[in-house]
């Protein structure tokens, strides 16, 4: 018997066209499954493309491919945000992946035994939906920080490119993670620089190594007890530094101070009581998850989905990929969304029959098209 779809309803939509959705999209498209990636930007990359000019990844080339297509660079090289950004396109048109951009899906729900997602005028109907937004959607900043004084410079990790958008005068890196430490060193070659947080540790030999990977992507995982625990305090903090060294950001001058507590009279105040003299901040606090538009009752306490490896409890069909944590600690890097694709797209494939191929050439739902246009 051969299953029918109507322009409107899809075995499988993915939300999100970043490297995770990628992924799922690789191993649905070895199944032969009817599906379409739905994404908000208007090119694939593009969330890369907008961050810091001079941003690389933290790991090295050899993992950050993506299932079927390594890095094309030597092992050892940590790629640019570009290099990334332009990967990511190449491999979405390699494998012929049904990506539609600039399609804001506004709200899943659930009727009659299929999942409704609907994006402006139009709802599509599915029997499988996987989440693949990402671990980074909202950028955090403390609730005091609009009592900074207004002559100061704020900008939040993800609008700072270069330092030509600071003024002169000191800067506070607030967050002392991967992000600030190196947005601290960039500022530090031009401006008197403060790197305020807790240090948050390093990984010693940093991910390149393949015993440290191996550990990371095998025994850090939710199926270990040390992992479970790593996992409950790693959602909450900042992620202990992979390239570089804590000697590396006193070496260029950057001077670390204790977290920032408040504002008094228009200006950053310290735990230990100081107030230091700058005329820019940048948040480098993280994110928040942004699932306000799931209108399904699936989350826990820590704004979370409740699920194992990806697989929602409770409503049969739905998936995640791509966030912190889902199963090891690679999980939201490029490297470690291949295998949680391949789990989740597993689980589909056991739950339900195969859809007609889809012909190189087809053309998607009318609805979709347009979105896309």
């Amino acid at each position: 018997m051969t299953n029918q779809t109507s322009e409107h309803h899809f075995d499988t939509l993915v939300v999100g066209g970043g490297q995770a959705g990628l992924a799922v999209g690789y191993h649905l498209a070895q199944q032969h499954r009817h599906f379409v990636i739905l994404d908000a930007e208007s090119r694939v990359g593009n969330v890369w493309r907008r961050r810091w000019d001079s941003l690389r990844l933290f790991t090295p080339a050899r993992y950050d491919g993506l299932p079927g297509m390594p890095f094309p660079a030597p092992e050892g090289y940590f790629p640019t945000k570009d290099e990334m950004a332009d990967y990511l396109e190449a491999y979405a048109a390699r494998f012929d992946l049904p990506v539609r951009p600039g399609v804001r899906v506004d709200a899943l729900t659930r009727e009659e035994g299929r999942y409704l997602l609907t994006s402006g005028n139009d709802c599509l109907e599915a029997d499988h939906v996987v989440v693949a937004t990402g671990a980074y959607q909202n950028p955090k900043v403390p609730t005091f920080a609009p009592e900074l004084d207004s002559e100061i410079v704020q900008l939040h990790s993800s609008e700072y490119h270069n330092p030509d958008q600071l003024q002169e005068g000191g800067v506070l890196i607030v967050g002392a993670g991967n992000s600030g430490a190196e947005i601290a060193m960039e500022q530090a070659a031009t401006h008197r620089t403060y790197l305020s947080g807790r240090h948050t540790g390093r990984i010693p030999l940093g991910l390149g190594r393949r015993g440290v990977w191996w550990v990371f992507n095998n025994v850090l995982t939710v199926d270990t007890r040390f992992g479970r625990r790593l996992r409950k305090s790693s959602l909450g903090h900042g992620a202990p530094l992979i390239r570089l060294k804590p000697e590396d950001v006193v070496a260029a001058e950057v001077e670390r101070v204790p977290r920032v507590t408040g504002v008094r009279d228009g200006e950053p105040v310290l735990e230990d009581g100081r107030v230091p003299d700058v005329a820019n901040v940048v948040w480098c606090t993280g994110f928040a998850p942004d699932f306000r538009w799931i209108e399904l009752p699936i989350f826990g306490e820590d704004g979370y989905p409740a699920h194992y490896r990806g697989v929602v409890e409770g409503e049969p069909g739905l998936y995640f990929v791509g966030l912190l944590f889902l199963y090891s600690l690679t999980s939201s890097l490029v490297g470690g969304v291949g295998r949680d694709g391949e789990y989740v797209s597993g689980h589909i494939a056991a739950g339900s029959p195969t859809w007609p191929a889809r012909q190189r050439g087809d053309r998607l739902p009318i609805d979709v098209e347009r979105k896309a246009s």
